[in-house]
This record gives structure tokens, sequence and C-alpha cells, in this order.
């Protein structure tokens, strides 16, 4: 599980094309390469993926994960290359500060940024929900976007807002988001467990 609450910018180093059909990313990091367990949990934009490698290499610490067919046909991983930066949260240890709402790194679609209107100390975002997730999405709920948690604050139709604060923009990647850009979205667990209590309901 994860805050959303982003602890650093990672980059992708190399991407590699394995024969059993994975896609394995090596991802640029500030973290102590021998505080990253082989087996750990690294949301990457939103995408909880499992570490199978750490290490440093040409002094820069690193860790690698491998991502399936279906992780790169449904999140933005499949757009990823070299270069290509993105958020990253470790995982929550019991005792941490749940900081924005409790996120489980299993995206529900591609989120797309419509119009984003800058203020002098803040951001609004407008984005256009996949077909299907906007009844998820409620006015002061919490959704996930690339990894980092957000508070609602208009929905019409299939497009929701954000505010996003200054902080959030110069420690994440939205800070470089423009009209067009697609992002991992994560809608509120609580909404969809809501929503299938409803649908279970006589009628």
């Amino acid at each position: 599980m994860f805050s959303g609450i982003v602890s650093g910018i990672g980059e992708v180093l190399d991407v590699e094309e394995k024969s059993d059909g994975l896609r394995r990313l090596v991802v640029g990091c500030d973290d102590d390469p021998d505080s990253i367990a082989v087996g750990a949990s690294i949301a990457c934009s939103g995408i909880c993926l499992t570490v199978v490698e750490r290490g440093t290499v040409s002094g820069r610490s690193f860790f690698a994960v491998d991502t399936a067919a279906e992780t790169l046909r449904l999140t933005t991983a499949g757009d990823w290359r070299r270069g290509t930066r993105i958020n990253l949260e470790r995982s929550l240890r019991l005792g941490d500060e749940l900081g924005g709402h409790l996120v489980s790194g299993h995206v529900d679609g591609i989120a797309e940024l419509v119009t984003r209107d800058d203020f002098l100390d803040s951001a609004s975002s407008t984005l256009r929900a996949p077909i299907g997730l906007s009844r998820f999405i409620a006015l002061k709920g919490s959704v996930a976007l690339d990894g980092v948690s957000l508070t609602v604050n208009k929905v019409e139709g299939e497009t929701f807002s954000v505010l996003v604060i200054p902080h959030t923009m110069q420690v994440t990647t939205f800070g470089a988001l423009l009209p067009g850009a697609r992002l991992n979205l994560e809608v509120d667990q609580l909404a969809r467990y809501v929503a299938r209590l409803l649908e279970s309901l006589p009628r």
C-alpha cells in the first residue's frame, strides 16, 4: 500500500525487452540502493512494481522492475523510454504517517490532461477520465494521478479538476505536464466498494 505522497522523481535509464514478453525498466533514483530490497514494491508513477535488481551504475543508484504486457497496455508504462521522468513512492510500513489517502498502486485507467491554468500560487488542472470511471470520482473525494494523491475540486460529466499547490509542482513531474499528457489514474478504493455495494442492492 501507498499514500500518494511522492518521495522522489526517478528517470528511466534503460528499457530492455525480455524473451518471455516482459519489459525490464531500469530506473535511476536518489535512494541508497542498500535501502532497496529485491522483492520490494515501489510505486512508479502510480504503478505498483516489484524490484528485481538494484545497485549503482556510473555512480548513480538504480533499481530494475519487470512490466507485463497487461501493465504496458493499461498504463502509461508502455510509453516510457530512456529519459522519461516518473514519480516514485516507497511502500508504506506499519506506523508510517498517512499523509494522502490509501493507494494500492493498481491503476484503473489513463486520464488525459485537458487544460492547465497556472495561478500565482497554484495550478488548476482539468482531466478527462476514461469511460466508466467518472462515476467513481466525487467532489472533495480523492484520486491518485501518476501516484500523486489529490483532492477533486470539480466534476462535470467525464471531466474533473484538481488543484495542485507549488510544492507538489516542484517535487513531482506535474510541473512539466502540458495539455494532452496522459496520467495513470487510480480512483478512491472506498468509492469502488460503495459502487459495488449499491449494484448488489435489490431494486
